[in-house]
């Protein structure tokens, strides 16, 4: 999985045309992570490897996620026959339409170039029928909802992926591990490790190196026992285990289980599952249009009344209230 890619050089067929497509609410920090690394590549090679290019829908500057405004050279519309184009997804990018956008990929696909997606980029191309038969991937918290919307995909949880023609990336920093990776591809690892230099960034991260924090980060927990359990819930969350078969995982009673989590966690194994459960469930909520009883379901609920009471208990207000609201600013970090 992740990067299968072959060294190449284009050094004596002049700059590559690359193209950074804005969306609305783009993630600044990806885009960012993705960009420097080839105005790096071109500093250091003393010549212009990349010749880098901004677009956005109507041709004028685009906000990014942050509000800050990024200036373009041009319309999606007027974009030419780049080499390679990177959609910049932020938040929400799900939702909104990019009728003219989705006519750009598709005339580049057919093309053969280069196309590529960042944080939730993925989904424009996805929607546009550009990822079949490619593996791909995005940011952790948007996994489950692209694959509950394109089942026929072939979706990884990698940092970046790079699939012949097709590059997509988890967003934040992984962007400039994927760049540096196409650096190295079309100029060799020392020019990779120079640019990796400029920017502070020690090591050049592989692609299948998972995109979250250690687990024992994550909860500031060391006891292997208890990071087990919490593994196999966040594994297990369709069909959700049994207090019994958690506990005989890691050979402990019900109540030797009970007593490590309320230690550990302040809460029991159950209160801990169905939190779980239901902040899935949330994100499929805000970022899919699934059916309410099928997003019970997928998450381990019998029924959709159980579900409501449930979630209503959890976050105060039933699963239909939560697809209405605006989406908060808090929620929408991962884009950010």
């Amino acid at each position: 999985m992740g990067s299968h890619v072959t060294p190449q050089s284009f050094a004596s067929d002049g700059p590559r045309k690359v193209g950074f497509l804005l969306v609305e609410r783009f993630s600044m920090i990806a885009f960012a992570a993705a960009i420097e690394p080839l105005r790096l590549a071109n500093r250091e090679a003393g010549r212009n490897l990349y010749a880098l290019a901004l677009y956005s829908d109507a041709g004028l500057s685009c906000a990014a996620s942050n509000g800050v405004a990024v200036a373009v050279d041009g319309r999606f519309a007027d974009a030419p026959d780049l080499d390679m184009a990177f959609v910049c997804g932020g938040v929400d990018v799900e939702k909104a339409d990019h009728a003219a956008l989705t006519v750009l990929l598709r005339r580049l696909a057919s093309r053969r170039k280069t196309l590529g997606a960042l944080c939730t980029g993925p989904y424009v191309l996805a929607r546009a029928g550009l990822l079949d038969g490619y593996r791909a991937t995005i940011h952790w918290e948007n996994l489950a909802s692209l694959a509950a919307q394109h089942p026929e995909m072939e979706l990884e949880s990698e940092l970046y992926e790079i699939d012949r023609d097709r590059l997509t990336c988890a967003g934040g920093f992984a962007a400039a591990d994927m760049m540096l990776a196409v650096i190295a591809r079309d100029h060799g690892h020392a020019l990779a490790s120079e640019v990796a230099q400029q920017l502070l960034h020690h090591r050049i991260r592989d692609a299948g190196e998972g995109q979250r924090m250690d687990l024992r980060m994550r909860l500031g927990v060391a006891h292997p026992k208890l990071l087990k359990v919490v593994q196999l819930m966040e594994e297990r969350i369709e069909d959700p285990l049994s207090s019994q078969e958690l506990a005989d995982a890691v050979h402990l009673s019900t109540r030797q289980l009970e007593r490590l989590f309320f230690k550990y966690l302040g809460q029991s194994p159950a209160k801990r599952y169905l939190k779980i459960r239901l902040e899935r469930a949330r994100t499929l909520i805000r970022q899919t249009s699934m059916p309410i009883l099928s997003i019970a379901l997928e998450c381990g609920f019998s029924s959709a009344s159980h579900f409501s009471r449930a979630y209503f208990e959890g976050f105060g207000r039933p699963p239909s209230a939560e697809r209405k609201a605006p989406v908060p600013q808090a929620a929408a970090r991962a884009a950010e």
